[in-house]
């Protein structure tokens, strides 16, 4: 890595940071940029997942200090991530991504729909916590796991629409579940490229640090800002993201 590398690697990193922690999409501009600096395509993606745990590291102690977060129920769902994003890191090791990118442009829109058009009927006042809403919440995580460790690329706004649908939690609490669930079951993702020799450790570095001072400052204006915020850092973010996936 070269000195020039340190500062660009750095100030990306904390851009992704916020966007991730506030809504998603952030590996939109922290893959690109490992790519452009000459790193391959699948150790990029392996790379990335570095910055992207310490991201919510520090996205989770800062909902924690603000008073949001249940970690008993993040816990419960990132169990099935956890099995889902290891068969997801061992399909990308090898498989293109073509055809998740296009899937995904047409899942953000949906997305952007349910929180734009029917936000107070989505969540809030009736919560949903019962076992059979559980049990779905589970096996869709265990879904979410697979595509968060075959690309990670927009997996908070899957989330954000499994959680909010399902579960009807607020926009708040969902992101702090959020940053939880993806954090503990990238490290096993993280393992898996490791071990495939798939990461590049000094620019992964690098880019956790800028990832989680981001994490941290975007944790604070979620709670801050509160669901309005983080519906109008969704919506730029999306359309952003449909444009880059279709292009």
């Amino acid at each position: 890595m070269e000195i020039w590398h340190i500062p660009v690697v750095f100030i990306a990193g904390v851009i992704a940071g916020l966007i991730n922690t506030l809504a998603g999409g952030g590996s939109l501009l922290s893959l690109p940029i490992l790519i452009f600096l000459g790193l391959p395509t699948a150790v990029a993606n392996g790379t990335n997942r570095i910055a992207l745990i310490a991201q919510c590291a520090f996205a989770v102690a800062g909902f924690k200090k603000k008073g949001v977060s249940d970690f008993k129920l993040s816990l419960l769902l990132s169990l099935p991530a956890i099995s889902g994003a290891v068969i997801g890191s061992l399909i990308a090791i090898d498989i293109s991504d073509i055809l998740f990118k296009r899937i995904l442009a047409v899942i953000m829109l949906l997305v952007l729909g349910i929180i734009l058009w029917h936000p107070h009927q989505n969540v809030g006042s009736s919560r949903r916590s019962g076992r059979s809403h559980l049990i779905i919440t589970m096996i869709v995580f265990f879904f979410i796991g697979i595509y968060g460790g075959f690309i990670q690329v927009g997996v908070g706004f899957i989330i954000i629409a499994a959680l909010t649908m399902i579960t009807r939690l607020n926009l708040v609490e969902t992101n702090s579940h959020k940053v939880f669930i993806v954090g503990v079951y990238l490290v096993f993702s993280l393992i898996v490229f490791a071990f495939n020799d798939k990461v590049c450790w000094d620019i992964g570095l690098c880019l956790a640090a800028g990832m989680g001072l981001g994490g941290w400052m975007g944790s604070h204006w979620a709670v801050t800002g509160g669901e309005r915020w983080i519906r109008w850092t969704i919506t730029i973010c999306v359309i952003a993201m449909v444009i880059k996936l279709f292009v």
